[in-house]
């Protein structure tokens, strides 16, 4: 077997991070985008690293679809994935899932990251968990360029509810300039954050 260089070995690290962190298909555009390259070459790195991950043998592989690309569990294991999926839907909700039900609730549309900053921490598998038992629902905002989070109808039909705005004090919450304001300067800041950083490091796009 050919020794993979440095910069190819980082590379797979790099797609390979995106993949797990994500959770969701993604776009090879998207990936060109993050890693610094442009999209032939994105392409080509995806394309080397699946065929690398998969050869393994694991209990995950990368699937393509056209432009999308996730990391997924193997067909083998369908069993015990299945198993595990039954049980996280079958338990009641923890405080911070209800917490976060709460959020998407009263502020959605609502986007991970707007979330993250409301509750102040990490919000992924708890939205994974609420994508599972089918509470909340994920959306393209075409207009924000960003994927979004709602309540489901679902959800609404079990509070006896057929719209959002019939939710106790609805209109009140939902329109809370001190969230408002919160999400406004915690935005105005990460994209501060995000311009020194761009400003003060140079950083090569990857090799392949």
């Amino acid at each position: 077997m050919a020794k993979q260089s440095p910069s190819t070995i980082d590379l797979h690290r790099a797609v390979e991070s995106l993949l797990f962190l994500a959770g969701k298909p993604l776009t090879i555009r998207k990936i060109a985008e993050l890693l610094g390259m442009d999209r032939e070459a994105a392409r080509s790195a995806v394309t080397a690293f699946r065929t690398t991950w998969n050869a393994r043998g694991g209990g995950t592989v990368v699937a393509m679809t056209g432009d999308e690309v996730q990391l997924v569990t193997h067909a083998d294991c369908a069993p015990v994935v299945s198993a595990f999926v039954k049980d996280e839907t079958r338990g009641e909700l923890t405080r911070p899932q209800l917490e976060a039900l709460t959020v998407v609730a009263y502020r959605g549309p609502i986007t991970k990251a707007e979330l993250e900053q409301i509750r102040g921490v990490h919000c992924g598998l708890i939205l994974r968990n609420l994508l599972i038992r089918g509470l909340v629902e994920e959306r393209r905002d075409s207009a924000r360029a960003e994927d979004v989070y709602v309540i489901s109808m679902d959800f609404l039909r079990h509070l006896g509810v057929t719209d959002v705005h019939e939710l106790p004090e609805y209109e009140q919450l939902h329109a809370n300039t001190t969230i408002d304001q919160y999400l406004s300067a915690a935005g105005a800041a990460q994209s501060t954050v995000n311009s020194q950083q761009s400003t003060d490091t140079n950083v090569a796009a990857p090799s392949v």
